[in-house]
């Protein structure tokens, strides 16, 4: 005979046996819940306590030089999804690049530029380490003038992040006080003038003989070697022997108009010497000195401005020109002393200027003239 089971024992095996096939049936069902694969953020990742199953929590980082944008940690959900988006690894930190020092240079003698060299800098990342190429902005290294010269160097990084720094050039060249030319002379320098090296000619104007120094230097020590240089007077000794004494006074200093005549009332003489007195200046402006020989010897005299020329040496210089004594006659030399022009009548002083600024070295002297403002106007 078969004996009933107690209903007490009945009720709590099936109390256990609900439990256990609840649990049962949830296990199977979230074991079927899972989320979408994360994906890899680049230059980082994640680490998950469930892979990709329900409830699993999953926490980003960033390798060294990159930040995390996003959530730092996303949980899966019963609906499989993530809590929150992805997240990223970005770049944040600008590159590092340093400059070279601050570059003083002085100047070469005789020269206003200097040489200056430096190494092009390498920027730094603390990413990855990809960067741009380096930009210069500024004169590349080589030859700086006089002043001070600012440059900087940009660097760019795979993110677009700016790295950039900044330095000078400063070139000094060492410069002599100004001297000034000489009254009644030219000056001529090269290169700037008053910078070390520098060497300055001088010379004189016709008529005038130069005392000091032809030529100084700008030293180092910033003084002008030699000594100070003028332009004296010329001072014409008529008391020489010979005619070719007196005319090598004038040897390529001046230039002569020699004006002979039988007598002081001779009428081209008269108007010759007449316009010549309008004309001073311009026979200044071309270093033309006037030499009269006037008489018959030995009545003749002879005069260079305000001094005579004692007669013999008056009669021994028109027997050196071969120079009639019996007619008016005029002669033209250079300051080579070639004979150049001969006239037996009076020409007008415009005439004798446009035929000596034809002649070799005036035309020099022209340009050396405008540039010191020497006109007659």
């Amino acid at each position: 005979m078969l004996k009933s089971v107690p209903r007490v024992n009945m009720d709590t095996w099936l109390v256990v046996s609900l439990f256990v096939f609840v649990q049962l049936f949830f296990s199977l069902a979230y074991e079927e819940i899972r989320c979408p694969k994360l994906q890899m953020p680049a230059n980082g990742g994640y680490k998950c306590s469930d892979g990709s199953y329900f409830n699993s929590r999953c926490e980003f980082f960033c390798s060294l030089g990159y930040t995390l944008k996003g959530s730092k940690t996303v949980t899966c959900q019963y609906h499989k999804t993530w809590t929150s988006g992805e997240s990223a690894c970005i770049d944040v930190d600008a590159p590092v690049i340093k400059c070279p020092n601050l570059k003083d240079k002085t100047a070469e003698p005789g020269k206003l530029t200097a040489r200056v060299t430096w190494d092009t800098p390498e920027g730094k990342d603390t990413a990855d380490g990809i960067l741009t190429d380096v930009i210069l902005k500024g004169k590349p290294p080589g030859h700086f003038p006089e002043g001070l010269h600012k440059m900087s160097y940009t660097v760019y990084d795979r993110a677009g992040n700016k790295g950039s720094c900044r330095f000078s050039v400063r070139v000094r060249v060492r410069r002599c006080s100004p001297i000034t030319p000489p009254e009644n002379g030219y000056m001529k320098c090269d290169s700037d003038g008053d910078n070390y090296g520098a060497t300055c000619d001088f010379k004189c104007t016709g008529g005038y003989e130069l005392q000091g120094s032809a030529a100084r230097v700008c030293q180092y020590g910033l003084t002008w070697s030699g000594t100070e240089t003028n332009c004296a007077a010329m001072n014409i000794n008529v008391g020489v022997r010979t005619a070719s004494g007196l005319l090598d006074q004038f040897y390529e200093k001046r230039r002569l108009l020699i004006i002979s005549a039988p007598t002081a009332a001779n009428h081209y003489y008269r108007f010759q010497m007449t316009n010549l007195q309008h004309a001073q200046c311009g026979l200044d402006l071309r270093h033309v000195t006037v030499i009269e020989l006037v008489g018959i010897y030995p009545a003749q005299i002879g005069r260079i401005s305000h001094r005579l020329i004692p007669p013999g040496l008056a009669l021994q210089l028109r027997l050196l020109l071969q120079i009639s004594h019996n007619n008016f006659n005029m002669v033209m030399i250079d300051k080579q002393g070639m004979d150049r022009e001969r006239y037996t009548y009076p020409i007008t002083s415009a005439q004798i200027f446009t035929t000596i600024d034809t002649w070799q070295g005036r035309m020099d002297e022209m340009v050396l003239q405008q540039e010191a403002g020497h006109t007659c106007q």
